[in-house]
């Protein structure tokens, strides 16, 4: 398989620039600093054609190229985390700056050298000009480090409208451990949080009898929690956890009987789980140990994983092109946090995240190898021509 017009020896890996480009903008949540309009006049000198969504101050980018029966898509971000204390940097963290082979700066890791690899491997994939008859989009937000309200959801919501079916979804995401293509995501557990408050009555700590202690209520409703037997999981995917981050029962006075009682957790949950079945089993498991409580559900994230069994599996792609430019076959997981992989998977769609290491993301230094992001480069173009020549 052809990989580049250029023998490999004499190719100017585009990506390396293209992320000093990006990181040099200060694209913190929500603000995009031009980031994707740098790269929408770069797509739509490929062909693309390029439209722009701004919500609520988040800037969201889809851009299409060609026709025909597959579509594949490349979707990532380009906000990132505030850099964190300045003084802490080996130099600026917007600044792009490359020491000792390590790219370094907020975005390095996560992901701007992902949406780099990305334009670099399109160039590459268009300028070896194969016939091409199938679909291209990319599919690019600046609210994925919020609340991913305003981003990838209302993209996705755009794609519905115009009647455009995703076959195979490609994230930029770091998914790589030690080197580039050693790990991709396959899936993702779902994320709920939750602000549950309990009710008692306030009295003297002295004539208890005449009093309802809420932390003593909200103990029991901690136990109960704690007592959920949730799956194990599998051999694919981790089990369901809940975890209590936070408790509060107010201003403190040591002779008063506290009159309420609050806790935050977050349940990590499985794709055994949906968020109905899995607020149905907090109310069940709330209701026989306390009678007054309030509960409210934040931030809501569904699960996916997709198959290896899939018909045209995207895994199956995605291995090869591993495996040929690293020599190796990657681990398949499905660990760590949300991605906006969620919003674009589904029963006809293919999702897999690949990128590079991300041992440093959201790190002060977060930094990347240069040999990393060439792989990324490399892998990409490949898959590119997998689905779409």
């Amino acid at each position: 398989m052809t990989l580049s017009v250029l023998p490999r020896h004499q190719q100017i890996f585009r990506s390396i620039a293209y992320s000093q480009e990006l990181i040099r903008r200060r694209s913190i949540t929500p603000d995009d600093q031009g980031c994707q309009l740098w790269l929408a006049d770069k797509l739509s000198r490929l062909g693309f054609s390029c439209q722009h969504f701004e919500v609520e101050g988040v800037s969201n980018l889809l851009a299409i190229l060609g026709q025909g029966q597959k579509t594949l898509a490349f979707a990532g971000h380009t906000d990132v985390v505030p850099p964190g204390p300045l003084d802490k940097w080996l130099c600026d963290p917007f600044a792009g700056q490359i020491i000792d082979n390590e790219l370094i700066g907020r975005g390095a890791a996560d992901m701007k050298t992902g949406v780099a690899a990305m334009l670099a491997a399109t160039e590459r994939f268009l300028a070896a000009k194969q016939p091409f008859n199938q679909r291209l989009v990319w599919l690019i937000t600046s609210d994925e480090e919020g609340e991913a309200e305003f981003g990838s959801k209302v993209l996705k919501a755009e794609l519905d409208r115009q009647n455009i079916h995703l076959d195979y979804c490609l994230v930029g995401e770091p998914t790589a451990s030690r080197q580039t293509g050693d790990t991709v995501k396959v899936g993702r557990r779902g994320a709920i949080s939750a602000r549950l408050k309990v009710l008692g009555k306030q009295g003297h700590v002295a004539y208890p009898q005449y009093a309802d202690n809420a932390i003593h209520k909200m103990g029991k409703v901690i136990a109960a929690l704690n007592n959920i037997n949730w799956d194990c999981g599998s051999d694919d995917f981790p089990g369901t956890s809940l975890q209590i981050t936070h408790i509060d029962s107010g201003a403190f006075t040591d002779n008063i009987v506290p009159a309420q009682c609050s806790i935050c957790f977050n349940i990590r949950y499985s794709h055994r789980y949906d968020l109905a079945s899995l607020q149905q089993l907090i109310q069940e498991t709330l209701l026989p140990v306390t009678n007054g409580f309030e509960l409210q559900w934040e931030r809501p994230c569904e699960p996916y994983f997709t198959s290896q069994d899939s018909h045209n599996s995207l895994i199956h792609e995605v291995e090869q092109a591993i495996f040929h430019n690293t020599g190796k076959f990657p681990v398949l997981s499905t660990s760590g946090g949300t991605s906006d992989g969620r919003f674009f998977a589904g029963a006809r769609t293919q999702v897999v995240e690949l990128g590079v290491p991300n041992r440093t993301i959201h790190q002060v230094n977060e930094r990347v190898h240069i040999a990393d992001l060439i792989a990324l480069e490399d892998i990409y173009t490949e898959v590119l021509q997998r689905l779409l020549a």
